[in-house]
């Protein structure tokens, strides 16, 4: 049986680069450059930001950043899965386990900005499917047409590890 692995990841790792710059193309050929709140490579390494991958057999197969804002709210960020990985869960796993990983951190609260055109619907049925609900812009973000900024409230601590397996499915 083949197993996901979740883990902490090295965002100068060649496939991780690979796949974030994919994330970058996709949000610029979706979204004004101006409006574009990816993180680069700069961003990912902040210590305020942890970057998880979601691997199978060792391919890489989705990315997803933990950003914490302030003690008690994290934020989502580069969430990106393989073309060829889609529709199979893997953006669900990628967020199931970041939020666990920010409830474990003392987190009350996790939010997140995606795009508000067509081209960004999946991602926004996917958070909405994991009990993400719209909320006010947030952070710095200003509010915008093109974002939409969805939240979801922690109630309790979920235990998480740095690296942690998932059956496939």
């Amino acid at each position: 049986m083949n197993r996901w692995v979740v883990a902490v990841d090295d965002p100068h790792a060649p496939d991780v680069l690979d796949l974030l710059e994919q994330h970058l193309a996709f949000a610029m050929a979706n979204t004004r450059r101006e409006n574009v709140h990816a993180l680069d490579l700069e961003g990912l390494v902040q210590p305020n930001v942890t970057l998880v991958s979601l691997r199978e057999d060792g391919e890489l197969l989705g990315v997803g950043a933990l950003k914490q804002l302030d003690p008690d709210h994290f934020e989502l960020k580069s969430m990106h899965t393989a073309t060829s990985a889609r529709r199979r869960g893997v953006g669900r796993a990628l967020v199931e386990h970041m939020l666990a990983a920010a409830a474990d951190k003392g987190a009350r609260r996790v939010s997140l900005e995606t795009g508000s055109q067509a081209a960004f619907a999946p991602a926004r049925a996917l958070y909405a499917n994991c009990g993400f609900a719209a909320c006010e812009a947030f952070g710095d973000y200003p509010p915008r047409s093109t974002s939409t900024f969805l939240t979801r409230r922690l109630e309790s601590s979920v235990a998480w590890h740095a690296d942690s397996s998932l059956d496939s499915k």
